[in-house]
């Protein structure tokens, strides 16, 4: 490689325009489109693919725009990306590497094509940076295609594994058959085995999942410290199964600042941060040898929430440390290949994490333990209390008003409702003063008809517990009021106006 580039060097010294020929010659005819732009954003050059892929026909109609304005970004629903929120345009300004396969680029005349983009800084703050893309269509066609195929097989597979890990357990177990040692022996891996199976055939379809982006993000607000150590906690069998010392939390900061009693808040999906917990925590069981020890903590790290499992097992070579969230990877040496796995845990967890704008990444050290953590973003205890409050509300304005709240709303706004379903009366204004807060709505006046029969509740509660209409009905007309103006105003960030 070194003869190679003094090579090129000096052949570049000798015959700078045949360099210069080469160069353009490659990227006229490479299928990859490059653009080069200065520090702030305006195109300085383009090639023949980014102008086909961009849909401009001369490179005249491109350089000096805005690379923005030539590169129109959509994500995979369809979006607009704006501006602010395009991630090409943060790296570029931060002068920051960045990579992605995640957005269409808009063509002018509309067209959608699927591309891998990259952008490069070739120096410091003030230097161009070098933009590259390529249609990834077929790409993207074809892993589809395995996806699909990957996704059909598992899930006709998982079946018959789980039936046979079911019978084998059935064998096993002495209530239900009597078998000797050496046949227990052998059930015994063979149940191993399916449930092994098994869990990669669960594996599989929840990467299948998240390739094809059909998992959906449920975030909700959330104390950090509590929830994770809830999940570590559920684990605590297998840890005192194979003798391992566990903690949680600590005292101390990385600073040596005492930490005593302390909440951290996020915006999680708790089924993701239970699988991400879960994988962690058991990779750290296996890893580790009888009598090691795994430590969990989390705790604010400042605008972040820092979550970490440590142990002190085997650890990992600088050599696979790169590579261990990539899909199907597995570490390959003496100490690994009696010990199970799927190769995809570690890359659920990224998936998980990054879902909801976290990062993760492990430190580790070839027979020296490791430590894996995973970073949120951090919300304050203010915003905790805001977003709560909303999903408060809207479990309230859920609730099914009755009969009688929905008479009370409608003498506060000085119409009546019939509440005679079998015979409803049209809505027609009545003269009955409109009642205030203290007082109670006026009945209406009696007739000589019958009076209506009350319409039993679509629902009955037979335990006699209050139901969702009970509790309804205890509410007056000016708290469904108050209550709709606080969640409008909490949707908005403002004050809650109309409280007393």
């Amino acid at each position: 490689m070194k003869l190679f580039r003094e090579k090129f060097a000096k052949m570049s010294k000798e015959a700078p325009d045949s360099q210069a020929v080469l160069a353009e010659t490659v990227l006229n005819y490479i299928n990859d489109g490059v653009i080069i732009i200065d520090h702030t954003g305006i195109v300085k050059l383009i090639n023949p693919a980014a102008l086909r892929m961009a849909g401009y026909t001369n490179a005249e109609d491109a350089v000096g725009l805005s690379y923005l304005s030539v590169m129109k970004l959509e994500n995979g629903e369809g979006v607009s990306i704006p501006d602010s929120q395009n991630p090409l345009a943060q790296a570029a300004a931060n002068n920051k590497s960045y990579t992605s396969r995640d957005y269409c680029l808009v063509s002018a005349q509309g067209k959608k094509i699927p591309i891998s983009v990259s952008l490069t800084p070739s120096g410091e703050k003030n230097s161009d940076r070098i933009i590259t893309f390529r249609n990834i269509s077929e790409e993207l066609k074809k892993e589809g295609e395995q996806t699909e195929f990957i996704s059909t097989a598992s899930h006709e597979m998982r079946t018959p594994v789980a039936s046979i890990e079911g019978y084998l357990g059935l064998a096993l177990n002495p209530s239900t058959a009597t078998i000797d040692d050496r046949a227990r022996q052998y059930l015994t891996e063979a149940h191993a085995a399916s449930q092994h199976l098994g869990k990669l055939f669960r594996d599989l379809l929840d990467v299948t999942k998240l390739d094809d982006k059909r998992e959906k993000l449920h975030l909700v607000p959330t104390e950090v410290i509590s929830a994770v150590k809830e999940i570590a906690d559920r684990q605590v069998v297998a840890l005192n199964t194979k003798h391992l010392n566990y903690t949680f939390g600590s005292s101390q900061d990385v600073n040596g600042k005492l930490q005593i009693d302390q909440l951290a808040y996020a915006m999680i999906d708790p089924d993701f941060l239970q699988e991400i917990m879960n994988n962690l925590i058991e990779n750290a069981i296996k890893y580790t040898e009888e009598g090691g020890s795994i430590w969990v903590n989390a705790r604010n790290d400042g605008d972040n929430v820092l979550i970490n499992v440590t142990d002190s097992g085997m650890g990992i070579a600088p050599d696979n440390l790169e590579h261990i969230f990539q899909k199907f990877y597995r570490v390959d040496n003496s100490a690994t290949r009696t010990i199970g796995g799927t190769g995809l845990g570690l890359y659920i967890v990224k998936e998980r994490v990054e879902a909801m704008r976290g990062r993760v990444w492990a430190e580790s050290a070839f027979g020296e333990g490791s430590t894996f953590y995973v970073s949120f973003p951090r919300i304050s205890q203010e915003e905790y209390d805001r977003q709560m409050m909303i999903i408060r509300n809207t479990q309230m304005m859920s609730i099914k008003p009755s009969n009688q709240v929905r008479e009370a709303a409608a003498n506060a706004a000085g119409t009546l409702f019939s509440v005679d379903q079998a015979n409803p009366a049209p809505f027609a204004p009545t003269a009955a003063p409109i009642p205030t807060p203290t007082a109670p709505a006026p009945a209406a006046a009696p007739t000589a008809s019958a009076a209506p029969t009350p319409v039993a509740s679509s629902n009955p509660d037979v335990s006699g517990q209050s139901t969702g209409e009970d509790l309804a009905s205890d509410l007056s007309a000016d708290k469904l009021a108050e209550l709709k103006r606080n969640f409008a105003a909490q949707m908005h960030g403002g004050p809650q106006i109309g409280s007393q």
